[in-house]
């Protein structure tokens, strides 16, 4: 026992207390830190009892307290400035937010509509049903058999007379030069995954007409619903990669009309110019975003100046153009329920005002570093092609783009 009636096992308890309410209490991230501390006190405060009996409990009872107090304000401060810059970043996942602005019905008969019919209503939003996106499939040959993982971003079905089409749909981002094939084999899947349901249908009733229908298990009346996929590139550059199959076969002109094709329908946002949109988010978000890629803010100021968009839409051309402070304009705004695309637009400048300081000093860095190799080169090995070679590799440069700092430099 010690002075002034507080002993050392109680500000042990105490100290243990303390860590089980944050244990309870605290998300392990915030309460990680202060508990190792409180951890650390506990172990001094049972190393005193050990060799010492008593001490002055007043001091040490407020040396204590003293520290749990500073320790308490540097987790807070920790926590407050964690919270703070998780706000500011506002890290978000453009797949996600595609996936979740084309599953309304509206839009999306409307896509399809515009692209497949030429505007004309074919494909009616009440109609539209969502179905499973996983078209994954197991593909056998020889003996051997590999399971194949694909999942479309949106896909539907919609009642086309007395029957129904699967309609899906793939965001892309960045170009993929292997695309026909993707959406050939993705395709393929969802006819394999209706065979195989019909298949198991077939083999539970067992009804079959004849010997061929047995050894199939596919009835000569079956038949399988007609797949449509597009793929939305969003993307800043040019499409340069294929669009059929036979774009991606190494053959002569001359020979390709021999072999199956297999097209597959694409959409660049940056120059569907051509195609007219009912819908009016659709027509803003890709209006915007090629607005904003072109940084073409005197078309942006003169359509939206006195038009305010909803913080959806704001949210989704951010992503789709990954214009941070866009996102960050969008969800500050969330609840006001519209966005004065002017305000915006101050921010937009903002952004590519410092993407283009940031731009120019990596390009003068790097110039910098290109003309110190190539005087460096030039002084201890005047062999020009070591030099071209060396900048060529390090700065991954084109030929020409060297050769001009050879020529530069030299």
């Amino acid at each position: 026992m010690i002075h002034h009636g507080v002993s050392i096992e109680g500000l042990c308890c105490l100290t243990r207390l303390v860590g089980l309410y944050l244990v309870i209490n605290v998300p392990l991230r915030e309460f990680f830190p202060f508990y190792i501390y409180l951890d650390l006190i506990y172990l001094n405060v049972r190393f005193f009892n050990v060799f010492f009996k008593e001490i002055n409990s007043s001091i040490f009872y407020f040396i204590f307290l003293f520290i749990c107090v500073i320790l308490a304000i540097y987790c807070k401060q920790m926590f407050e400035s964690e919270v703070l810059t998780t706000a500011k970043l506002n890290k978000i996942k453009q797949d996600t937010i595609l996936k979740n602005f084309w599953k309304n019905n509206d839009r999306f008969a409307d896509l399809f509509n515009t692209f497949l019919f030429n505007g004309k209503e074919i494909l009616k939003p009440d109609d539209l049903t969502e179905v499973d996106t996983d078209i994954s499939s197991m593909l056998k040959f020889n003996g051997h058999a590999e399971t194949v993982q694909k999942i479309l971003d949106v896909v539907k079905k919609t009642a086309y007379g007395i029957d129904f089409m699967i309609l899906g749909l793939e965001n892309q981002s960045h170009i993929h030069y292997a695309m026909p094939l993707r959406h050939m084999i993705g395709d393929a899947f969802s006819y394999q995954k209706e065979y195989n349901e019909i298949v198991s249908k077939n083999k539970k009733e067992g009804n079959f007409a004849s010997t061929d229908e047995f050894l199939s298990k596919f009835r000569k009346t079956d038949c399988l619903h007609g797949m449509v996929t597009l793929c939305i590139y969003y993307g800043e550059k040019e499409w340069d990669g294929p669009l059929s199959l036979v774009d991606m076969l190494d053959i002569p002109d001359k020979l390709k009309f021999i072999f199956s094709d297999y097209k597959f329908n694409l959409i660049q946002m940056r120059s569907c110019n051509n195609l007219h949109f009912h819908n009016y988010d659709i027509n803003t978000v890709f209006d915007l975003s090629s607005s904003i890629y072109n940084r073409d803010y005197e078309k942006i100021n003169n359509l939206y100046k006195n038009q305010p968009i909803s913080p959806e839409l704001a949210l989704v051309v951010g992503a789709i153009t990954e214009s941070q402070e866009l996102i960050d304009h969008a969800l500050e705004n969330e609840k006001k329920g519209a966005i004065n695309m002017c305000t915006a637009l101050e921010e937009l400048k903002k952004e590519g005002v410092q993407e283009g300081l940031q731009k120019g000093l990596q390009e003068g860095l790097q110039k910098g570093e290109v003309k110190g190799i190539i005087q460096t080169c030039k002084l201890f090995n005047p062999d020009q092609d070591a030099a071209l070679k060396l900048i060529m590799d390090k700065f991954s440069l084109s030929q020409e783009t060297a050769l001009a700092y050879i020529k530069k430099y030299w």
